[in-house]
């Protein structure tokens, strides 16, 4: 059918004085155009169809449940609004917090962070006079704060606050000039240089186990902000400037920050205050609260019960 369909083209053409090599030529745009719309014009509509998210299945409501489901509960709730009508907040016991460091470790794990890069280092305060001395343990994400210095210091407006509270960096947009770091009076930003924890590993231990396999681990892609990011030399978010995003990759699709759901003195709450009934806008209306350096006017939003 094919050669027919060619033959008779062919004399059609003939006919009409059109050469062959029109002919052909008319042919290859023909196959080109289609190509392209193979895989430019396909890949678009199918970013602008969002598919539906399936939140977490969750059990029935039970008084002595978990605060775990209670905060997720809280949390697919807050998602069925819009988002400038929920207003991300976390809430951490320090009396509950034992030091154990499972949320550092579980956040560099989630977020795939290389040396030096962490977004939820664990202070210690020691109190009292010795001999009668107690330690607090102050674990300190990104304060998310609602007057946010590092966005008034960005000068190529990459890092702006999300109509839910959160601070949002974008990678493409920043040049890594650092002045967001040095406004930060927490120091929770931070700068990703690229480095790879095995780039010491000495001769000896890359003829034994493999410096290229050692690493692989270390390339695997991390989704902070919803987006795929590849861990290759000279590209985001190698070169940038990083921190605390409260898992927002995972509140989108109604799971709870990776620093909550490990903590295992159950001593860090998250979800929505501006639900009233809502765990975390109970706790967040106690008395026995403080924010780091309210004093600066930042406006936090990681609140501290003591």
């Amino acid at each position: 059918m094919r050669n027919i369909t060619l033959e008779t083209k062919e004399k059609s053409d003939s006919s009409s004085g059109v050469s062959r090599k029109d002919t052909l030529k008319m042919i290859g745009i023909g196959v080109i155009s289609s190509l392209i719309s193979k895989y430019f014009i396909k890949p678009i509509q199918a970013q602008e169809k969002k598919s539906e998210i399936v939140l977490p299945e969750l059990p029935p409501p039970s008084d002595n449940e978990d605060v775990i489901i209670t905060m997720m509960r809280d949390l697919q709730k807050a998602l069925q609004k819009p988002m400038e009508e929920r207003h991300w907040v976390m809430v951490i016991d320090t009396r509950k917090c034992v030091g154990c460091h499972a949320c550092t470790i579980s956040c560099v794990v989630e977020n795939k962070l290389p040396p030096g890069t962490v977004y939820r280092p664990v202070m210690e305060q020691e109190l009292g006079t010795y001999p009668n001395v107690s330690m607090r343990f102050i674990p300190r994400p990104c304060m998310q704060c609602s007057n946010a210095p590092c966005v008034g210091s960005c000068p190529v407006n990459a890092t702006w606050i999300r109509k839910d509270g959160i601070v949002e960096i974008d990678y493409e947009q920043c040049i890594g000039c650092r002045y967001c770091i040095s406004a930060c009076p927490y120091g929770a930003r931070v700068f990703d240089s690229g480095f790879y924890y095995t780039d010491s590993t000495p001769k000896h231990q890359e003829f034994l186990y493999g410096k290229e396999n050692a690493s692989e681990y270390e390339k695997i892609p991390n989704y902070e902000y919803g987006i795929e990011w590849k861990r290759t030399s000279h590209s985001s978010p190698i070169g940038n400037a990083r921190k605390c995003q409260f898992c927002l990759h995972r509140i989108e699709l109604g799971l709870l920050p990776m620093c909550v759901v490990t903590c295992i003195g159950r001593a860090t709450y998250f979800g929505d205050l501006k639900d009233p009934d809502s765990l975390i806008a109970k706790l967040a209306s106690k008395n026995n609260q403080i924010l780091l350096k309210e004093e600066l006017g930042t406006k936090p939003n990681v609140i501290y019960l003591i």
